[in-house]
Parts: C-alpha cells; structure tokens; sequence
C-alpha cells in the first residue's frame, strides 16, 4: 500500500511539474489567424530523431522594449473620424494586453508631419521670408487636432507605452531650400533646431505624453519624400556634439537621442556617427528601416558599438497587400530578423489608412497599407497579425534568448518579466514540418504546415 501511494505521489509530481505550451497560429492562407489552438504541448523526456530548436535561457540577448507601430497623423485622424464607441474598442484590441487582445507595447510617432498626414506642416511656420529664432510662435496645435488626443486614449488603456518621435522636416525657414521636401539645415539654425526639438519634449510633457526617445532624422539619406531633410553623417554628429546632446543636457532632459533611422544597407553612416567620442556620449543608439541592405548587415553596428542600442523602427507594406508572401517576409525579417540581430523594437509602418490608402501628403506614400483598413468597416492587414504573434507575448523588459535555426525554421526566443518561455518559429519550407523544442532537457514534438507561424508559450 505505501509502495502505492508512493508512485502515485511521483506521478502526481512529475504531472503537476510539466510545463505545458500554449500556441498560437496563423497559416498563410488566412485559415487560420492569430488563433489559439484548444490542444496544449507537455514537455516530456521522450526523444525521436526529428530536426530540434533548442531553447537556451543561460544565453541572452538584449532586453526588448516592445513591438509595434508609427501612429501617423493620417493614422489619428481616420481613428478620430469614428464613432468614440468603436473608435474605443479598436484601441482597446491593439493597446490592452488582456484577453483577446494583441497589447502593442511601442509607438513611433512624427514630430511635425510625416507623409502620412493630410497636410505638410511644423511647429513653427512662418510667411516666405520670415524667422522666428527664439521660437515664440511654437505650437503643437496641429498635433492638438487628431494626434494629441488619440494618444492620450491609447495611454488611457496602456499607460505603460513607450512612445518614440521622429522628424521628417525642420521648418522650411530653417532649411537650405525654404521648402518641406529636401534641402539641409542651415549650419546658422543647428542651435535653434535643437531649442525646437528640447521645446517639444518639453510641450508634449506638458499634454501628459512623455516622448521616450527621438531620432535625429527620418530617412536622412532620402531627400526626395514630402517632408524631408538631408543630413550626412557628418552633420548629424556635429549637430548632436555640438548643438542637440548639450541642450538636451541642459534641460534635463531624460528623452533617449536615436541617430540614423534608415535603412540597412548603409551601417557606415551610424558607426561613423558613433566613432566621434563627442557625439557618442550622448547617443543611446540607432535605428533602422530595411528598404535596401539585408536585416543582418544590423549586427555590424553592434558589433563596432556593443554598448549602444540597437531599434527598427519603419517597414512597410504596399497596397492592396500579398497576405502569404508579406506575412512571410516581414515575420522572417522583421520579427525574427531583426530581434536576433540585437533591436530592441520591431515596428511596422504604421497603424491606418482608408480604402484609397489616404491621407498622405502631396508626394506622399500613396501604396502604404496600414495594419487597419478603415472604412464602413475595420479590416486587419498583414501588420496586424504580424505584430501581434510578438507584441502580445513578449511583453518590454522581456530578453532575447538563445535558440538555433535548424532546416526551414526560422526562430527566436524570449523570457519574459513574468517568468514565460516565448518561442516564434516559422516554417519557410513547402511541406508540412515535423520538429521538437527542447528546453532544460526535455523536448515536445510538434508539426507545422508550410508557410505557418506559430508563437509557443510556455
């Protein structure tokens, strides 16, 4: 009888210490979306000889910040134009991190407007011809119509949210051209820009919304979009030496200074920016968008710069969108890519545009799909789902792990704040996959079906 009741104690251990694992999937012929599955995974310590992704939480990473989207003004305004009743319950299933919902965790928003908005504008324009060097006529009230207010709805439901801002343009009078689109700034108004640029911060701060970070420049290599600025490496580090990294100081400001935010195939410019001593100092990271170069040329950075961070903050999807093949790339890229290659942020551009991928400015992005479509009705994008198979899991202040890629499974792993496994694989292949997860010596065996994604919590 003791022997009995000794076994059946064992058992009850051994089954009250199992781990089982939570999935999540989506298949790229939209059978399936974001869907938890009712059937859960135990660990268990039988082996068989199917390819193994071997989960290591002794090895990490960097530490996340979060997942998520640039909220452009058009992105606000169409948000605003809706009823408060639905407008609050999409903000809800993006922003709230309970139950259904997907709890984006990172904003990007532009400082001034981006070519998303309806209209080109600043903080500070002025008539051809004038100046304003003290900055007496800055106003956010532009952002006061539409951005303000659904932000601070959103910060309602996450208070948490890091919000990242980024400048398209200076004011055109600040500007080698006088105009919105290209054009440098002037060497004569780096002091300025900076007091404009401390002077928002300081003014969002005062609408209740803490800017976390800012990059110098959106695209600074791309002159040619509606707004936009030229800016070198060279100038950007002079201009963070010499002018933004002091005023910042001065102020007291805490706000994160981010340099480069573009793409991946230029990693010289942030390296050179950071191997000036002056500039550095005052420089958290860079940032990155991969409209040309490969997600890995991002390590390089790291490399060179181990103690700086490391953020994607821009990739887009063009209308009328391809589910299967932009589902595939951007979570091959973008969420495993670019985590395992050191960000701290994946972000897609951005949240909503309307059926005629509107607004946008004069020479604007005309083909940008929004992770909404917002119309008579709300329709998820791509975006939607690939954020959420990460935003919702792997919540900031979670941890890059170590996990190896093995046949056609890309993946990366993370341990969270509260103690959880999280684990995004993808089958690339085109057959059905057969594979185990290995974690503290035990395994699970499990299948996915070709061009599946998966999120296993455990």
């Amino acid at each position: 009888m003791k022997k009995l009741y000794s076994l059946l104690l064992c058992a009850w251990a051994l089954q009250s210490n199992a781990q089982n694992i939570e999935t999540w999937l989506t298949y790229k012929d939209k059978s399936v979306l974001f869907q938890k599955q009712s059937n859960t995974l135990t660990f268990s310590k039988i082996s068989n000889t199917s390819p193994s992704i071997y989960v290591d939480d002794s090895k990490t990473f960097q530490k996340m910040d979060g997942f998520g989207y640039t909220l452009t003004g058009g992105s606000t305004l169409l948000l605003s134009q809706m009823p408060a009743a639905e407008r609050a319950k999409i903000l809800k299933e993006l922003f709230a991190i309970d139950g259904n919902n997907i709890g984006v965790s990172y904003l990007r928003i532009s400082i001034g407007a981006s070519d998303l908005d309806d209209h080109v504008f600043s903080y500070d324009d002025l008539p051809t011809g004038e100046t304003d060097t003290k900055l007496t006529k800055f106003s956010l009230a532009e952002d006061k119509k539409h951005l303000i207010p659904v932000l601070k709805e959103i910060l309602s439901i996450n208070p948490q949210i890091k919000v990242l801002g980024s400048p398209w343009s200076p004011p055109s009078w600040m500007k080698t051209n006088h105009n919105s689109k290209g054009g440098s700034l002037k060497p004569e108004y780096f002091g300025v820009y900076a007091q404009y640029l401390v002077k928002y911060v300081q003014e969002m701060k005062k609408e209740g919304i803490k800017i976390d970070a800012i990059t110098i420049q959106n695209e600074p290599l791309h002159p040619g979009n509606n707004p936009s600025l030229l800016m070198p490496q060279d100038e950007q580090a002079n201009f963070i030496k010499k002018n933004l990294g002091p005023a910042f100081q001065q102020a007291k400001l805490p706000t994160k200074i981010i340099i480069y935010d573009h793409n991946a195939d230029r990693p010289d410019y942030p390296i050179s920016v950071l191997n000036d001593t002056e500039a550095r100092k005052f420089i958290d990271g860079s940032a990155f968008h991969l409209y040309g170069g490969s997600v890995e040329n991002i390590r390089s950075v790291h490399e060179a710069h181990p103690d700086k961070n490391l953020y994607f903050t821009e990739q887009w999807i063009g209308a009328p969108g391809n589910f299967a093949g932009d589902f595939s790339w951007h979570i091959r890229n973008l969420i495993i890519g670019a985590s395992r290659n050191w960000c701290k942020t994946v972000l897609q551009w951005n949240v909503a545009a309307d059926p005629k991928q509107n607004p946008h400015t004069e020479g604007g992005c005309t083909e940008c799909l929004g992770a909404l479509t917002i119309g008579s009705d709300v329709v998820r994008n791509p975006a939607y789902y690939i954020i959420a198979h990460a935003s919702k899991f792997v919540r900031p202040n979670s941890v890059r792990i170590a996990s190896n890629i093995t046949m056609s499974l890309p993946n990366v792993a993370f341990k969270t704040p509260s103690g959880k496994t999280v684990l995004i694989v993808q089958n690339e292949g085109d057959k059905t996959q057969e594979f185990n997860i290995r974690y503290h010596n035990k395994q699970v065996t499990t299948s996915l079906v070709a061009g599946a994604v998966a999120t296993y919590v455990w």
